[in-house]
């Protein structure tokens, strides 16, 4: 049931416009022609994509609209299922060894990737090791290497691939070894950069591998026929897959739409089938049946880049940390099911014993204005007593503006400091904090697997990464390894609880934004749509529509 139809002139003109941007063939009708000329009914899919796509490369990406994509096009020995659970996808079966540190999966007969060639161990062993390789790795390095025997060693140079604990018996047969029992491990191998690569394949396509439709190669449910960074991708079913009979779409048409107001005008006009809601529209659409909320553990957080000044400076960023209140931000000016953060982890992730995360971390960073000013005057002493021009980075879609324009705001009204705000596309504002081009950016983190280490991981490394603020913690990164060489789990929880402290109390690293929420309509003929709260998000596998 769709509202508003006096808008319909309105859609109209801004499906014009997007469709003119995107260069993207017209297939809405869901119909083709057959070879003896009559027509097949197509189950077509429209979505939206908030922002650009920054990177198709699996070794290289780190963002959730890339993995969103790389998961419905690409699959690994396992994939997860409506309920968030691991399940085996490319690999049939796995036997694990009774100290839980073998691991030998059983690869499906006859899977193939897009090409018509086999999909073999080989593909999984030389894509794991491309993303460990020192000369190729890219950020999720550590998503193996804090796993797999070897696979750090190998990353620092100082062993071997022959050396590292994966190994392909036969094209049917990958033997992996652990450091550490490790309960979520099947849940890593659904991961992105846990994916196949087809050697030959990535050899010849060399420099524009990833970069075209013609330099991926597919071994998930769908294929991609049309790609443009900036405006989207269009998906159609692999009928090389494996599970093809279990696939209830047939193409799906993936839209860069940044500004919600515009998806909303597609989706009432029918060109969409499902839209997130901006807060000023969710009390007009929260009765309709096409209603709906979905949570993610995906965590928003203010990162400081320790290097710049005057965030070089702790007592400034206690300052900035405590200075303005996400109860404001999540039910005022987002008012979409976000939920406002005290710490990194986001609610709703596992702790032990029956209890979260958060339940047994609660409330590290609370509002105070006072103690704010506080924290900023003995800063400003500290450095000379006044502060440099300062700015926000931010990406340009709409709610990452409207946080930026909240905090600009806070940030004179409690403390008397003005900040000026760079906007700039998703994969811009990511490159920009790459290459150390900011004070503090909005950024967020979307946990790759249900446990906390999932968030802890991102400040530990050598060298420290611009884009975690150049934070180099021994104290820090001592609790890190040691929550990943304790078997006893209620010790290994400790561990990091006491790095959440040191990353997000004492060091004041970042400053908590909102555990994500989003409100969305959906059309009524779509079922089964999945979003995953951890993970790639994106499931298109399971959905049907009528």
């Amino acid at each position: 049931m769709r509202k508003s139809m006096k808008l319909l002139a309105l859609s109209m003109l801004a499906l014009v416009l997007v469709l003119s941007g995107c260069n993207f063939s017209d297939s809405s009708n869901g119909n083709s022609d057959s070879k003896d000329g009559s027509k097949d009914e197509k189950k077509t899919l429209k979505l939206s994509l908030e922002n650009d796509i920054p990177d198709l490369n699996q070794v290289k990406t780190t963002d959730g609209i890339s993995f969103g994509i790389l998961n419905n096009i690409m699959e690994g020995l396992y994939r997860l299922d409506e309920n968030h659970e691991a399940v085996p996808a490319m690999a049939e079966s796995v036997e694990i060894s009774e100290d839980k540190l073998t691991y030998t999966f059983k690869l499906r007969e006859g899977v193939k990737w897009s090409n018509g060639d086999p999909v073999t161990a080989a593909d999984f062993r030389y894509s794991w090791l491309r993303a460990i390789h020192p000369d190729t790795a890219g950020s999720y390095a550590f998503i193996i290497a804090d796993y797999v025997k070897g696979a750090a060693e190998f990353v620092e140079g100082v062993a071997t691939d022959s050396e590292v604990g994966i190994v392909a018996e036969d094209d049917t047969t990958l033997v992996v070894t652990l450091n550490e029992p490790t309960p979520y491990f099947l849940g890593l191998t659904a991961f992105v950069t846990y994916f196949p690569l087809n050697e030959k394949f990535v050899t010849e396509a060399g420099d524009d591998f990833a970069l075209t439709t013609e330099n991926i190669l597919f071994n998930g449910p769908f294929t991609m026929t049309e790609y443009d960074q900036a405006a989207g991708v269009k998906l159609v079913k692999n009928d090389k897959y494996w599970d093809k009979e279990n696939v209830g779409i047939d193409e799906v048409s993936l839209k860069v739409i940044k500004e919600n107001s515009t998806a909303l005008n597609l989706y009432e006009a029918g060109d969409l089938d499902r839209v997130y809601l901006s807060s000023s529209d969710i009390q007009s659409y929260q009765d309709d049946k096409e209603f709906g909320t979905e949570s993610k553990f995906n965590s928003w957080f203010v990162q400081f880049n320790l290097t710049k000044a005057p965030f070089d400076n702790v007592n400034i960023r206690k300052a900035f940390q405590l200075g303005y209140d996400p109860e404001i931000l999540t039910a005022q000016i987002l008012n979409n099911g976000s939920t406002p953060a005290s710490g990194v982890v986001a609610s709703g992730m596992a702790g032990v014993d029956g209890k979260l995360f958060r339940e047994l971390n609660p409330d590290l960073v609370t509002p105070n204005v006072e103690k704010a000013k506080e924290y900023l005057a003995a800063g400003l002493k500290e450095i000379g007593g006044t502060l440099p021009a300062i700015e926000i980075l931010t990406a340009d879609d709409t709610i990452a503006k409207d946080t930026a324009t909240f905090l600009q705001s806070e940030f004179k009204k409690n403390l008397g400091v003005d900040v000026n705000i760079s906007t700039k596309p998703y994969s811009g504002r990511l490159q920009a904090m790459r290459d150390d081009a900011y004070q503090m950016g909005i950024n967020k983190w979307g946990a790759d697997y249900n446990d906390a280490s999932t968030y802890m991981d991102l400040w530990v490394g050598t060298p420290a990464s611009p884009l975690r603020g150049h934070y180099s913690s021994t104290v820090y990164n001592d609790l890190v390894a040691k929550s990943k060489s304790e078997t006893d789990e209620v010790k290994r929880m400790d561990y990091l609880l006491e790095a959440e402290k040191a990353l997000v109390v004492d060091d004041a690293v970042i400053a908590p934004l909102y555990d994500e929420g989003k409100a969305f309509l959906q059309n009524a003929e779509v079922t089964n749509f999945t979003i995953h709260p951890y993970g790639a998000p994106l499931e298109l596998k399971y959905i049907k529509k009528k």
